[in-house]
């Protein structure tokens, strides 16, 4: 049999994509290191979040999706601000998502009070892990489409409401034995409602019309450094009303679109 003369026996593939440049397509070799390295970082966040749940610290836990969501909020901006989006770093970064603000907090909350009411508990895990994976894969289908308003609630929003209610449970010693059935129930309806809210068409707002490439006025600086101030005070707690809020804002949203109908 002939060995075919182009067949590529490289052990390393190295990866190809067209783009477009000056109104013309070409195809471009390798990937950009700055933004997929903050992928990278975030995809780490989630995956030590899911160690330490195991290990039953959900402070810690708690703590990792929060920074991975900080470095999920980075990474985007940073190939929009460097000129270095693609393809492939669309496609990692929700690979990346599917395992920090879907795999992760589906995790962190069976382990720390949805186990404790049987099957129960583990369908409404899976339920919201399913729901993030739709969701990601929908928002990759709309790539570029989504640009003032999402459809749907974002996974990083989801993930953290779930994992910011742990957050604020464990530190006040809320966590095991002491997770009672009533507690454990609650936590599963909001599971559900967070994992119906992911794959409904409810507004969210995206916050991308804020250009970062921009000057500022001065007070600006002040409302930031109000806002870490006050996220210090109590970080799981103001971090965890945060996403509520957010949360509340897609259904308010669609009401008042319905209504002027």
């Amino acid at each position: 049999m002939q060995e075919d003369p182009k067949e590529n026996l490289d052990l390393f593939d190295e990866h190809e994509e067209v783009v477009s440049e000056d109104g013309k397509e070409v195809k471009r070799r390798g990937i950009f290191l700055l933004p997929n390295l903050l992928t990278t970082a975030a995809l780490f966040s989630g995956f030590f979040s899911i160690i330490s749940a195991i290990d039953g610290n959900f402070v810690s836990a708690g703590m990792a999706v929060f920074a991975a969501q900080m470095l999920d909020g980075l990474d985007g901006r940073v190939a929009r601000l460097t000129n270095s989006q693609s393809a492939f770093g669309a496609q990692y970064d929700s690979l990346s998502d599917v395992i920090s603000f879907g795999l992760a907090p589906a995790i962190i909350i069976f382990l720390w009070g949805l186990n404790s009411i049987g099957q129960a508990g583990w369908i409404f895990s899976f339920l919201y892990v399913a729901a993030a994976a739709l969701r990601l894969a929908r928002f990759n289908t709309y790539l570029g489409s989504e640009d003032n308003f999402f459809k749907g609630l974002p996974s990083p929003i989801a993930g953290a409401m779930i994992v910011y209610f742990v957050w604020s449970m464990s530190s006040y010693g809320i966590q095991g034995e002491e997770v009672g059935r009533t507690l454990a129930i609650s936590s599963a309806v909001m599971t559900g409602i967070v994992s119906l809210l992911m794959v409904i068409n409810i507004p969210f707002y995206s916050f991308k019309e804020i250009d970062m490439k921009k000057r500022v006025p001065f007070f600006s600086m002040l409302f930031v450094v109000f806002i870490f101030a006050l996220i210090s005070i109590d970080p799981p707690i103001v971090l965890a009303t945060c996403a509520f809020a957010y949360i509340l804002s897609g259904p308010i949203l669609w009401a008042i679109k319905f209504l002027r109908k």
